[in-house]
């Protein structure tokens, strides 16, 4: 019998890329939103250490998050964060594409989150409109505005896509297509 020892094993937090989040810069306006993060998954544990390290620089520790379970498909009760723990609860009432985050010495904080497989593109737009000052949408909001825009810019696409391969940019000016058909099929 052979026995591996894998010795690349180690407690120590490999670096991870940055934490993709977009911020509401401070403002006497407040909004509905605090800003957006965009994670790499729909791992809480895997994701929220980084989320709770770049923001306990910022805001203070952060030592409690809520979120809808509808896009997290395990939900852990505790995550561990630099220094310490961050307590994890879950609401159904909550708006499922928002992130709740308490700290006890500076307050409360809500942030759209952004679906990991979304394209580069849409997560800079909910990214920058999240994190406009004063802003009324909820985050639900933000990603209906979104769908819908993706639709009409898929749509716009559709129609140039199909006017350079033989729509109505091909037809004879001044005549219908079932015209021009059997005129160039009579010949």
């Amino acid at each position: 019998m052979t026995v591996t020892n894998d010795h690349t094993t180690s407690h120590e937090r490999v670096p991870s890329p940055p934490t993709r989040l977009s911020l509401t810069p401070a403002s006497a306006v407040p909004g509905l939103l605090d800003g957006a993060w965009w994670p790499r998954s729909r791992d809480l544990l895997r994701e929220l250490p980084d989320l709770t390290d770049a923001l306990d620089t910022r805001w203070g520790r952060i030592t409690r998050v809520s979120v809808n379970p509808t896009h997290w498909p395990v939900i852990p009760r505790k995550v561990p964060a630099t220094g310490h723990m961050v307590h994890v609860g879950w609401f159904t009432e909550q708006d499922p594409h928002k992130l709740i985050l308490l700290s006890y010495t500076a307050g409360r904080w809500d942030l759209l989150v952004i679906p990991p497989e979304t394209s580069a593109a849409a997560a800079a737009r909910l990214m920058a409109t999240a994190a406009t000052v004063g802003g009324l949408l909820t985050a639900s909001g933000l990603m209906a505005s979104e769908s819908t825009a993706h639709d009409a810019r898929e749509d716009v696409s559709r129609e140039e896509e199909w006017e350079t391969d033989g729509g109505p940019a091909s037809v004879v000016a001044g005549s219908r297509p079932d015209q021009t058909l059997s005129a160039t099929q009579g010949r």
